[in-house]
């Protein structure tokens, strides 16, 4: 019910300024006219089809997801700081100050990536050069991190490097060869893991394919399949096109 006699506080009403100010800010920024690499690992397809045509979502990013975002952008920010004054030889930009990345399929598909190592201290007996994935994570995800390993509790960060690696081969030889260095930050904790993640070519392969998919169903029209029958499972419940895809009104 509606509380009609609520006075927002002054803790809401600076709140409801800022994000007012980011979501403009967000809205003001070009749409992207490529699949990115780092969403190939979504387990539906067809939201990814959504997210390749810029389908209108049923709702904008909220202030407080585009807050998130940015704290994650500071997390690695730390995280490249504490690996170089560790000894990590850490790059991540060109000469030129734009980050490494790819493009492929007439520039229909890219990814960026978070960094390229190309020397660590020598008695952790590391070899270069190395993919560098950095996430931040709240504190139960990253414990289950920790726990499974990244394949199998972040599957779409897993198909991410596989991705940045089969296809950064061609202008950073040998990154392929060389497992990928996984870095996830607990945000509650400040806590550390580190994984050093093998290529997994199979993988690589399998998200390449899905993404001709994608595009060659954007080309034609056709609506790609829903990876599940159930309106109701979790992922479709926090979807961004729930509405949209089971014409659930609004």
């Amino acid at each position: 019910m509606l509380d009609f006699n609520h006075r927002p506080s002054f803790t809401e009403r600076v709140s409801e300024l800022i994000d007012q100010a980011l979501c403009a800010e967000h809205k003001a920024q070009p749409e992207r006219d490529y699949l990115g690499a780092s969403r190939l690992g979504e387990n539906c397809s067809r939201k990814l089809q959504y997210e390749y045509t810029n389908t209108p979502k049923d709702e904008g990013f909220s202030g407080q997801t585009l807050r998130i975002f940015a704290a994650g952008h500071v997390f690695e920010d730390l995280a490249i700081r504490w690996l170089r004054l560790a000894g990590f030889e850490l790059f991540t930009q060109k000469p030129n100050g734009y980050q490494f990345g790819f493009s492929v399929a007439d520039g229909r598909i890219r990814g960026h990536v978070d960094g390229i190592i190309n020397g660590a201290p020598e008695a952790l007996g590391l070899t270069f050069p190395m993919l560098w994935e950095c996430k931040s994570l709240n504190a139960k995800s990253w414990k289950d991190t920790v726990k499974r390993g990244v394949a199998k509790s972040k599957p779409v960060y897993a198909a991410q490097m596989a991705t940045y690696q089969a296809y950064m081969e061609g202008s950073v030889p040998g990154i392929s060869k060389n497992p990928a260095l996984f870095t996830a930050i607990n945000k509650d904790t400040a806590e550390l893991h580190f994984e050093l993640v093998p290529f997994d070519a199979s993988l690589a392969q399998k998200v390449s394919d899905r993404a001709v998919t994608i595009l060659k169903a954007a080309d034609s029209g056709e609506l790609l399949p829903r990876h599940t029958a159930d309106p109701e499972h979790f992922e479709c419940r926090f979807c961004a096109y729930r509405n949209r895809c089971w014409e659930v009104p609004a």
